[in-house]
C-alpha cells in the first residue's frame, strides 16, 4: 500500500511491515523549482495514495531506493505521468523494451502540448540538476 509521496517520481510503500522508498523506473519528473513540479507531485498521490500497488522491481539506486515500474488498477504510474506530460522518459536510465512505448507517449504529449510540453523551453530535470550543481 502506498503510504506517502516524496515527489512525482518517488513513492513510499509498506512492504512486509516496513516502509520502502520506490523510485519510478525510466522516467524523471520536474525538480523543485521547475514548472510542473507541483502538478507531477499531485498527480502521483491522486493515482496511488492509499492504494495497493504492484511493484515490478528493476534495480536499486545509489540511495538504496527500489527502482520499479508501479502498477495500480491495471495502469502503470510511470507511463501515466509521461502521457500526462508530467515526466520525461529518461533515455539514460530507460533501456527496457517498455521504454520505447513511453518515448512514443512522450512524443504524443509533446505534439499535443500536454503538461510541461506546453512550456516554450522545457528543461529535462537531469539538465536542471546539472546546472544547479554548476557543472
Amino acid at each position: 500500500m502506498v503510504v506517502g509521496v516524496t515527489d512525482g517520481n518517488t513513492i513510499r510503500v509498506m512492504q512486509a511491515h516496513r516502509e520502502v522508498k520506490v523510485r519510478l523506473y525510466g522516467i524523471d519528473c520536474p525538480e523543485r523549482g521547475q514548472p510542473f513540479t507541483r502538478k507531477a507531485k499531485q498527480f502521483t498521490p491522486d493515482m496511488v495514495f492509499g492504494k495497493m500497488v504492484e511493484i515490478h522491481r528493476m534495480d536499486t539506486d545509489r540511495y538504496g531506493r527500489t527502482v520499479a515500474v508501479v502498477a495500480v488498477d491495471k495502469q502503470l504510474l510511470n507511463e501515466e505521468l509521461v502521457k500526462a506530460g508530467l515526466a520525461w522518459a529518461y533515455d539514460f536510465h530507460c533501456s527496457k523494451p517498455i521504454c520505447e512505448s513511453w518515448k512514443s507517449f512522450q512524443l504524443r504529449a509533446r505534439f499535443e502540448k500536454n503538461g510541461l510540453w506546453g512550456e516554450r523551453n522545457s528543461v529535462p530535470p537531469w539538465e536542471f540538476r546539472k546546472k544547479r550543481r554548476g557543472q
